[in-house]
């Protein structure tokens, strides 16, 4: 039996490695590239622990070089969903009765595996599966997965620790149950770090979960559910389920057991599910908490006092590193008029050495996009910036799908601060830049701060401590991560908790306690040491 009084080893955040040339890590994951090449993998479902093949499967791409097959997945429809349903709910009791430190000790044996033993294998998987560099997928695949894995049982522990006052002869306590159902987690293809942290976080609580992963993601999410299993994680209590998701939500949000919401996205998917489950109230035995990172419009404004190189650098990075397929990109700049020539030209420049190919070749700073679909909605977008008279490619706009679904880091130059690049989520290596009237800086806040319905991240450049104080008050609303002198994407577990409003999501902040508070509710218990033996009190022994 435990009765000590616990804590959690103190998270530090996972180092990254670089993977220079010679480095022992460059060798390790070289190898295990070639290695999961040559091997062609069959994703089975895992429903209650156990691997389940439908026979309808799709195959699985490198998007940037698409000819290859990494594998197969299977799918799952309304049948598998009410198979992990199940699952998820027998699992429920045992799972929720743990000693919370032995839930905890789960997923840090998980960040463990991940960080030695496993380390070239989730970097190589998300390489080849969503087209990332050795660092992108380093950042990500080991260093933000293993950080949410030991900072989340962290704040499980402060959550735990949050008692009421008391007084004499009784004892106040609060209580955090895990919610009265089962959690429904959709993840995104473009971070395995949400794909570990969205199921993860809920079912560190005491929750079991349904985890639906994107169809362009499976490969490396996979990975991650099989050293969950390693790392000893019970039967039922995540259970993977890739597949469409259509149907998939359809049985699930129909279940009167679905409790909570978990989902990295689009707005309009998520603003459809919101409905969805809108439209089932009734049928649901409590409220579902819902939790939700949908999209962004993300901007950088630089300052009139900027510097050039490292605004340059940041932008750069910002906006082009992952193809832009970050909901934290950079895709609107706002450039100073008594600044433009140098800060457009010297962009041009750098976007024109920016190398791009397969990920590979670890030269490359940048790989290919997605999938045909991404490739096609961007391309798009870069042909009608052409097409338009308002606005002109200044660096970048080739797109070539031949061998891979690339498509160049693209700069536009618009002359309406409201045309679609500017506006609209694009969710590709493209940045549109306007050109302001910095004798009227308030007119420039107000521009950045209403031109897109989103309010994820933003940057501001500028080296005059006054003027990025009158900007921060005035972008406040514009951004749940805002950024002085950096990139607007990078976020760390535990230094800047990740998350917007408007119409980027419901800003729950993944990488701190707040995120985890969603997935319990709290319960108040009051015990009596001496309760009263009479019903009367002392103001009615006399009427005088």
């Amino acid at each position: 039996m435990n009765n000590g009084i616990f804590h959690i080893p103190a998270p530090v955040n996972e180092p990254v490695l670089g993977y220079g040339p010679g480095s022992p890590e460059r060798t390790a994951l070289k190898k295990e590239i070639e290695r999961l090449r040559a091997t062609q993998l069959d994703i089975p479902l895992v429903i209650g622990g156990k691997e389940v093949r439908t026979g309808k499967t799709a195959p699985i791409r490198r998007p940037d070089a698409h000819g290859e097959v990494l594998g197969v997945y299977h799918l799952a429809g309304e049948a598998e969903a009410r198979m992990a349903i199940e699952a998820a709910l027998a699992a429920k009791a045992e799972w929720a009765a743990l000693p919370w430190e032995e839930r905890a000790a789960v997923f840090l044996r998980a960040a463990e595996l991940i960080s030695v033993r496993h380390r070239a294998l989730m970097d190589a998987s998300t390489m080849l599966c969503q087209s990332k560099t050795a660092h992108q997928a380093e950042i990500d695949a080991v260093c933000e997965v293993t950080d949410f894995l030991r900072f989340n049982p962290l704040y499980m522990e402060q959550i735990y620790a949050q008692q009421p006052e008391n007084t004499k002869g009784e004892w106040n306590r609060s209580a955090y149950r895990p919610l009265e159902g089962f959690v429904y987690a959709v993840t995104p293809f473009n971070f395995t770090s949400i794909a570990s942290n969205l199921p993860s976080a809920p079912a560190m609580m005491g929750n079991t979960v349904v985890w639906k992963p994107a169809s362009n993601a499976v490969y490396s999410n996979y990975m991650l559910m099989k050293i969950y299993m390693e790392a000893g994680l019970p039967a039922g209590v995540i259970n993977f389920l890739p597949g469409s998701g259509g149907l998939i939500s359809n049985a699930v949000l129909s279940s009167p057991d679905f409790a909570g919401f978990h989902f990295t996205g689009s707005t309009e998917v998520f603003r459809s599910l919101w409905k969805q489950i809108a439209s089932n109230l009734e049928r649901y035995r409590v409220y579902p908490r819902i939790v939700g990172e949908t999209g962004g419009k993300d901007f950088i404004l630089i300052d009139p006092s900027a510097d050039l190189h490292s605004t340059v650098a940041g932008v750069l990075r910002g906006a082009f590193e992952y193809q832009g397929q970050k909901c934290s990109a950079a895709s609107r700049l706002y450039i100073p008029a008594s600044r433009a020539k140098e800060f457009t030209e010297a962009l041009a420049e750098e976007i024109s050495a920016i190398p791009m190919g397969e990920i590979t070749d670890f030269r490359n700073f940048m790989g290919a996009v997605i999938d045909e679909t991404a490739f096609d909605t961007i391309r798009g977008y870069i042909e009608r910036a052409k097409a338009g008279g308002h606005a002109r490619i200044v660096a970048g706009g080739t797109c070539d799908k031949t061998r891979g679904w690339f498509v160049e880091p693209t700069l536009i130059l618009t002359e309406d601060p409201h045309s679609e690049s500017m506006v609209n989520e694009i969710f590709g290596p493209v940045l549109t830049a306007y050109v302001y009237d910095d004798r009227d800086m308030e007119a420039a806040y107000r521009l950045v701060d209403s031109t897109s319905p989103y309010g994820l991240t933003g940057a501001i450049m500028a080296t005059d401590r006054q003027r990025i104080n009158r900007a921060l008050i005035a972008l406040q609303n514009a951004a749940g991560n805002l950024y002085i002198n950096d990139k607007p994407t990078g976020a760390v577990v535990g230094r800047q908790p990740f998350g917007g409003a408007r119409a980027s999501g419901t800003n729950d902040k993944a990488g701190s306690y707040l995120n985890l508070l969603r997935w319990v509710s709290a319960v108040a218990i009051k015990e009596s040491f001496a309760p009263p033996s009479s019903w009367r009190y002392p103001f009615m022994t006399g009427n005088d």
